[in-house]
């Protein structure tokens, strides 16, 4: 898969392509619909699968969303759009020039001369151009009178209710691993590194990994986990905290791996979000919390026990 950053780092005289826009952020159901669509399309055309994408997030530009936060890094929103087989992605940088253009300028200048689209591939509630006054039918209209092509692809319902990234977001920032993994189609991850923490847990019995993440939703608690260290796949609880029974401040994210022994300092690991097993708390001492820690992994070992598996 190719990547651009920027439109000056795409080809002036590009092949044809379909086009899917979006944020794409946490690949969900309804964005795989979208991109299953723009395979689809290519596929038929003889053209290259592109998705223009955008960072900064269009939301953290205009700031109308307080405390906004990104499922995905955009190393981990690459990864997936690799996996899913998209030719080629172009990321462009959404300053004060981009949303300043009419809707017929971004068809015309972007869509049609920079990025050569035959086709283009967008959501229901897609918008875009000066003030977000196009819509998906004004679109439409721009683009056929170029000779494009317009695909409108409506959403994907789960449990009565659109799947999209505001819902997965709302429900990661309250600890619901389980509702944002049934939207996703998949448990939620972080990407991180192993550094060096406090010792607290060796300390309690319970040596950790502690990781640090580039990721924005680190969703608080302590919860049933799979961390991947390069090819093994450990079953774990991981806890999400300031770690208040010891007067901590800063949010910090600890891994204990069972049944694993060794050092892993700088190394990568992902981890994904199974179920919580229960919110933060101030233990009155370090022997009630290393007794909760005790039944916190007995949960984690019956949860691994029911499913017959620690790996995936």
């Amino acid at each position: 898969m190719r990547v651009y950053r920027g439109f000056d780092a795409y080809p002036a005289r590009p092949v044809p392509a379909a086009a899917a826009i979006g944020n794409f952020d946490g690949l969900h159901p309804g964005h795989l619909k979208i991109l299953d669509r723009l395979k689809s399309e290519a596929g038929e055309g003889g053209w290259r699968s592109l998705v223009l994408t955008f960072d900064p997030h269009p939301a953290r530009v205009f700031g109308h969303r307080k405390n906004f936060r990104l499922i995905q890094t955009l190393p981990q929103r690459l990864e997936g759009l690799k996996s899913l087989g998209i030719e080629a992605v172009l990321i462009v940088p959404f300053d004060a020039a981009l949303p300043n253009l009419s809707p017929k300028e971004f068809v015309d200048d972007i869509l049609i001369r920079r990025l050569r689209a035959r086709a283009v591939v967008v959501g229901r509630g897609f918008r875009f151009g000066r003030g977000r006054t196009g819509g998906a039918a004004d679109l439409g209209k721009n683009a056929r009178e170029s000779g494009a092509i317009v695909v409108v692809v409506p959403p994907v319902i789960r449990q009565g209710r659109i799947v999209s990234s505001t819902i997965i977001r709302d429900a990661l920032g309250h600890g619901q691993v389980a509702q944002a993994a049934a939207r996703l189609g998949r448990p939620y991850e972080i990407t991180g590194r192993v550094v060096r923490g406090c010792g607290r847990g060796s300390d309690l019995g319970f040596p950790t990994a502690n990781i640090l993440s580039d990721n924005e939703i680190l969703p608080e608690g302590v919860f049933v986990t799979q961390v991947r260290a390069g090819r093994r796949i450990l079953a774990a609880m991981t806890s999400i905290g300031t770690c208040p029974t010891f007067g901590g401040a800063s949010l910090s994210v600890e891994s204990h791996l069972l049944g694993f022994s060794g050092i892993l300092y700088d190394t990568p690991l992902r981890i994904r979000f199974l179920e919580k097993i229960r919110s933060q708390r101030v233990f009155p001492n370090p022997e009630a919390l290393r007794e909760q820690l005790v039944a916190d992994r007995k949960r984690t070992e019956r949860y691994f026990r029911r499913l017959d598996i620690r790996t995936a």
